[in-house]
C-alpha cells in the first residue's frame, strides 16, 4: 500500500498549499484568462457554418488574456499582492467586454468578476495559537465633577 500512503500524503500536502493562498480566486482568474485568449484566434464550425470571432483588437484579447494569467499565478505564488491582482483582475475583466469579444463569449468575464471578487475578499488563515491580543480589556472610567469639554 505505498502508493495509497504515498497518494494521501500528497492529497493532503495539496490541501494544505491550497488553504494557505486564495487558491479558488487564482483558479476563476485563470479561467477567465483562457477564453479570452482563445476564442479571438479560433475558427470554431457549427454544422457547415463557420463561426470566425477574428477581431482587430486580437492583440488586445491576447494581452488582457496573458495579464489574467499571470494575476492567477501571482495570486497562488505571492498572496501578499491579492487585493491589487483582485483589483487588477476585475478591472482587465470589465475592459474585456468591449476588446475581446464580449470578455470571451462572457465566460472569461464572469469568471474574472467572480476570481477578482474571491482575491479581494481572501483573508489569510490564523493559526489556533495566534490570538488576538485584547486591547486594553480594563473598564475606563471618567471621574465625575471634572469638565471634559462637553456641556
Amino acid at each position: 500500500m505505498p502508493v495509497a500512503a504515498t497518494a494521501t500524503a500528497a492529497r493532503r500536502g495539496f490541501r494544505t498549499w491550497r488553504h494557505e493562498r486564495p487558491f479558488w480566486a487564482g483558479l476563476f482568474t485563470l479561467v477567465a484568462g483562457v477564453p479570452i485568449i482563445y476564442f479571438p484566434y479560433a475558427h470554431l464550425k457549427f454544422s457547415a457554418i463557420p463561426l470566425a470571432l477574428s477581431t482587430s483588437a486580437g492583440a488586445g484579447s491576447l494581452i488582457i488574456g496573458v495579464l489574467l494569467v499571470a494575476l492567477a499565478i501571482s495570486l497562488w505564488f505571492h498572496q501578499q499582492a491579492r487585493v491589487f491582482a483582485g483589483i487588477a483582475v476585475i478591472l482587465l475583466a470589465l475592459v474585456s467586454f468591449p476588446v475581446a469579444n464580449f470578455g470571451g463569449l462572457l465566460i472569461g468575464l464572469m469568471s474574472g468578476l467572480i476570481g477578482g471578487s474571491l482575491a479581494c475578499a481572501w483573508i489569510p488563515p490564523t493559526g489556533a495559537a495566534e490570538s488576538q491580543p485584547a486591547a486594553n480589556s480594563a473598564p475606563t472610567t471618567i471621574p465625575a465633577g471634572e469638565d471634559h469639554g462637553g456641556k
